[in-house]
């Protein structure tokens, strides 16, 4: 038999890792053929709307619900006391940090409802089921609360005051963990030591996510299986089923999560919310499914926040400026309740990223992590990272003008050389790859950074203050959780890429389908992706912490060796040669040094079509493999940003950006600028716009798009973006992440050229959001 290669797959080869392939989503999202949640309706459905706290602390003395429960349409009403004695978890912190003297950190108990106390605007109280949405709303506005209102603390700082309202019982002080990382006494030797010290106090400022798909879910329970099925928005369903099956007291097997397209998360909507448990609580009761939809105006108060920590920063230097130790002292405020993940940003994630590409020897963070009364604060792009860095970049732009040394030289000075990696830092991690000099160098180059003077008169002519700031960073992702790489050879000639990643966003498809056709030639247009239903899944660590193309693209290509080494045995059955004589590449197993070969699709089709295969022979060529967790991966680069301020008015324009970054090997060079552009817009927005603000009893008064400004597109200049990578050899991929960079480099870049530009007028520092309101203040202030 005499098979050869059909030239189609080989002309599909041109879909190959590095090229910048449009998104395969994109057609049917342009067209309105995305299915999100809310799109999902099932058959008997009913509705759900919460009754929310008006007040952000508060003893609730009563919950009056006889005028809703005689609504039309009210079909039930369900308190914090009806979820009792069910069986139910707590919705729990899962991050394990102990004091600084060892003891535990303490994680007040949670529950899906209220019952007791609310802690801030918009604590869910109860829900209500109707038959229509809006008679839902209707009846959860005529429920009547009796709450006994107490004094509201919303700033950590505040939180810490002897005389603070105290949220918990068993959390004295308000302080849920008192961190510390580093060698206190060796840090406090080297600023003892130290020619130079410079301290700034550094305010990351809340931010609220605000993705532009709202929450929302579905819930259903199977009275003959027992199972549960909830329909939400996820950053990973096997693990959200996991997570909801503990928060819902059952089995993993009982529960079933199925996310369809995600409109935006940021690490938000990877939580189980408290929403979810009553849905299914009452789907269960109720015998229905039961449908919720956030509104926009909950959402503001009821979804996670972002950032929100103060520090005091800290950065000791010699007389030649070579860094000898770096100190964080700050507070985390937490909000109302601890978030799976709420004390991480702002604990171990500060020291890991806050080193970047220099050589620190040493860091210390003192971190104290208060409640508040305000909504919780949760995972957002970056999740500590950006944060680490922007006080570093922030301290040594402070340190170089303290100093009297240019910007660029002090950095320089202090970059990890190519021959000294690898390199490892005191915080334990171990850099593998990378040219930071280099890199550093180019990016000034593509900012034409010695062609900024003539800039600069430019822009005094027209009456404007101009300023540049450099933003280096150096990430340490998330670490890989092991990860499902399914390759399905389906009977219509298409595979079925299964992985546990999730897209809500990125684009996963076509890099996915990238490597798949790298590694195993498969027709770029064969490939479907599956990534959605815990149902499918036997792995899956989800998408955050910029890990997917190193998670799933690296069990994509060993269940692509899976697939080669049962191709082979197949091969050599139906060309009828040895094993050891089958080689493979570009699609095709061929008998070596012969033209005797056949394709992988082709293969495929023959064993799905071959009736009595020997018994010994793989019956497909369908693999479902799990990838063990890779370490982590270190993405870095270096932002340049331009500014121009109108001193008339405070109002700033970001006129110039440009970036070099180092994410290893790139799959998708198209997907990758994406992934920053939003990343950089998201962290201008923080700069420049998004302000949250509370009053002083607790009531978020930028809770609408009226009060909280996010960045459009006349306000954001044209981006510059290059690569300059180097694999890593930490996955098979040598991929290293990009999804959050574009916040880690804004931050800094952004309040380092402001800084700049306000420096005629003795500014030494400006805090986010740099709104026209501060920075005209701080102008007429400097005059």
């Amino acid at each position: 038999m005499n098979m050869h290669t059909p030239s189609a797959e080989l002309s599909t080869m041109q879909f190959e890792v590095g090229q910048p392939v449009p998104r395969n989503e994109d057609p049917a999202l342009v067209r309105g053929e995305g299915r999100y949640t809310d799109d999902v309706s099932l058959e008997g459905q009913l509705y759900a709307a919460f009754v929310r706290s008006p007040h952000a602390h508060g003893v609730i003395r009563g919950i009056d619900v006889s005028q809703a429960e005689a609504m039309k349409g009210v079909v039930a009403i369900y308190r914090g006391e009806d979820l009792a004695g069910q069986g139910y978890g707590l919705l729990k912190c899962v991050v394990e940090h102990p004091n600084r003297d060892g003891s535990p950190i303490r994680k007040p108990a949670r529950n899906a409802l209220a019952a007791d106390k609310v802690r801030f605007v918009g604590d869910p109280i109860a829900m209500v089921v109707a038959r229509t949405a809006v008679q839902a709303r209707d009846a959860a506005e005529a429920v009547l609360l009796d709450i006994e209102i107490l004094p509201a603390v919303t700033a950590g700082e505040d939180a810490l005051k002897p005389d603070a309202p105290q949220l918990y019982d068993d959390v004295p002080g308000n302080v849920v963990l008192d961190y510390h990382f580093g060698d206190a006494d060796k840090v406090a030797a080297a600023f003892a030591s130290a020619a130079h010290v410079t301290k700034l106090r550094i305010v990351n400022s809340r931010i609220v996510v605000n993705p532009i798909e709202p929450r929302a879910a579905v819930g259903t329970f199977d009275r003959k299986t027992k199972r549960y099925t909830l329909h939400a928005p996820s950053q990973g369903a096997f693990g959200m089923r996991n997570n909801l099956a503990a928060a819902m007291g059952v089995p993993a097997e009982r529960m079933r999560l199925i996310t369809g397209h995600v409109g935006g998360s940021f690490g938000m909507k990877s939580s189980v919310f408290p929403e979810y448990v009553v849905l299914l609580h009452a789907a269960r009761l109720l015998k229905k499914p039961v449908k919720w939809t956030d509104q926009r105006s909950e959402s503001f108060v009821s979804d996670y926040h972002g950032r929100d920590m103060v520090f005091e920063a800290e950065l000791a230097l010699d007389a030649r400026g070579r860094f000898l130790a770096t100190r964080f002292s700050g507070i985390g405020n937490m909000g109302g309740y601890l978030s799976p993940v709420g004390p991480m940003m702002a604990t171990t994630n500060i020291g890991k990223n806050s080193i970047g590409m220099y050589r620190t020897p040493l860091v210390e963070v003192q971190t104290k992590c208060v409640v508040t009364n305000t909504a919780p604060i949760g995972a957002y792009r970056g999740a500590g990272r950006p944060e680490g860095n922007y006080f570093m970049e922030r301290l040594i732009d402070a340190a170089a003008v303290e100093m009297g040394i240019d910007k660029t030289v002090l950095r320089r000075r202090n970059l990890v050389a190519p021959q000294q990696l690898p390199w490892a830092t005191p915080v334990g991690t171990l850099y593998d790859s990378g040219d930071f000099p280099a890199l550093f160098a180019e990016a000034l180059k593509a900012a034409d950074w010695k062609g900024y003077r003539a800039r600069q008169r430019q822009s005094r002519k027209a009456g404007k203050l101009r300023g540049r700031g450099i933003g280096c960073y150096l990430e340490v992702t998330a670490p890989p959780t092991n990860e499902m790489g399914g390759l399905h050879f389906e009977a219509d000639g298409s595979v079925t890429i299964v992985t546990g990643t999730l897209d809500y966003g990125q684009g996963h498809w076509t890099p996915f389908a990238q490597v798949l056709t790298s590694k195993l030639g498969v027709p770029f247009d064969k490939i479907r992706l599956v990534q959605g239903d815990s149902d499918r899944l036997i792995a899956g660590g989800g998408t955050g912490g910029s890990k997917s193309i190193m998670a799933s693209g690296s069990a994509i290509m060993e269940a692509g060796d899976r697939v080669i080494e049962k191709g082979k045995l197949l091969a050599a059955h139906f060309l009828e040669a040895g094993v050891a004589d089958i080689e493979f590449g570009r699609g095709q197993f061929t008998i070596a040094g012969t033209d005797r070969a056949i394709g992988v699709m082709e293969l495929a089709e023959r064993v799905r079509t071959t009736a009595g295969l020997p018994k010994d022979l793989p019956q497909s060529l369908d693999v479902d493999h799990v990838f063990k967790a890779a370490p982590s991966a270190y993405p870095n680069g270096c932002h340049v940003a331009e500014v121009e301020i109108d001193p008339e008015t405070g109002e700033v324009a970001v006129v110039s950006y440009v970036m070099v970054n180092d994410f290893g090997t790139i799959v998708n060079p198209l997907i990758v600028a994406g992934q920053l552009h939003g990343g950089v817009a998201q962290g201008i927005g923080q700069a420049l716009y998004e302000m949250t603000a509370y009053d002083e009893a607790g009531q978020l008064m930028t809770g609408s798009y009226m009060d909280y400004a996010m960045p459009r597109a006349a306000d954001l200049p044209f981006f510059s973006f290059a690569s300059q990578g180097s694999p890593t050899a930490t996955n098979p991929v040598g991929a290293k992440g990009c999804g959050e960079a574009g916040c880690a480099g804004s931050l800094p870049s952004v309040m380092n050229a402001l800084v700049d530009a306000l420096s005629p007028y003795g500014v030494r520092h400006v805090d986010m959001p740099a709104t026209p309101q501060a920075i005209w203040r701080m102008i007429h202030q400097g005059k």
